[in-house]
C-alpha cells in the first residue's frame, strides 16, 4: 500500500490581529486568530452567549447583531474586520438597570417566542426592520410608489413587509405570528427599541483576551 506523506507543519502558525470592538456601549480590546467569526467572539471570548449559533451559514438568522446599526449575520463576518465598529447583541438592547425595551415588552405581550433559541436574533432583527422603514428603506414587497419617493418617507409596516423584512429569521416553534404582532406593535407605537447610548468617553478593558 503507497504511504501518504503527511503535509509540512506551517511554521508561522495562524495568523492573529489585535482588535477593538465597541460592544453594547463597552470597548474590548481583543487578540484573536484572523479566522474567528464574531458570534464565536461573542460568545467564546466575552462571553455574551445571547446570540445563538443555530446553522453557521447565515441561514437561520439566530445569530443576528446589529453592526453599526444595521443587521448582520454574526456567523457569517470575521472579527477582525470589525475593529472599531459599533455593536448591539440582544444583551445590549434592555436598558442600564434591566428594564426591557419596548420590542422585548411587546415579544412577551404576544407571546412571540416558545423555546427562546431563535428569540435573541429575532429581537435584533426586528430593530433593525422598524429602523429601515423609519428611513424608508423598500423591501421587495414594497410599492413601485413607495419605493420610488425620494423623500424617502417612512414605510408602513404591513403584515406583508412585517413577513418579508423578517423572512430571514427562523423559528421553528412557528411563533411567526406572535412575532409580527409584537413588531406590528412597535411600529405603530413608534418606540422600536432603546439601544445603549455609547458613553461619552470610551474605556478599553483592562485585560487583552487573547
Amino acid at each position: 500500500m503507497r504511504q501518504q506523506q503527511a503535509a509540512p507543519p506551517s511554521a508561522a502558525g495562524p495568523v492573529r490581529s489585535r482588535v477593538e470592538l465597541r460592544v453594547n456601549g463597552r470597548t474590548h480590546v481583543l487578540d484573536l486568530d484572523n479566522r474567528v467569526t464574531l458570534l464565536d467572539a461573542l460568545r467564546e471570548q466575552l462571553d455574551l452567549t445571547g446570540s445563538k449559533k443555530g446553522c453557521d451559514h447565515g441561514q437561520c438568522g439566530a445569530c443576528t447583531v446589529l453592526v453599526d446599526g444595521r443587521r448582520a449575520n454574526s456567523c457569517l463576518l470575521l472579527a477582525v474586520t470589525l475593529d472599531e465598529s459599533e455593536i448591539v447583541t440582544v444583551e445590549g438592547l434592555s436598558a442600564p438597570d434591566g428594564a426591557l425595551s419596548p420590542l422585548q415588552q411587546a415579544f412577551l405581550d404576544h407571546d412571540a417566542l416558545q423555546c427562546g433559541y431563535c428569540t435573541p436574533g429575532q429581537l435584533c432583527s426586528a430593530v433593525g426592520v422598524l429602523r429601515e422603514a423609519a428611513a424608508g428603506h423598500p423591501s421587495h414587497v414594497t410599492g413601485a410608489a413607495t419605493a420610488a419617493d425620494t423623500a424617502r418617507r417612512p414605510v408602513v409596516l404591513s403584515a406583508e413587509e412585517i413577513g418579508e423584512r423578517l423572512s430571514g429569521n427562523l423559528c421553528r416553534c412557528g411563533a411567526y405570528n406572535g412575532i409580527a404582532d409584537a413588531v406590528a406593535a412597535c411600529a405603530a407605537a413608534e418606540t422600536p427599541d432603546r439601544s445603549p447610548s455609547p458613553p461619552p468617553t470610551p474605556t478599553p478593558t483592562p485585560d487583552v483576551i487573547a
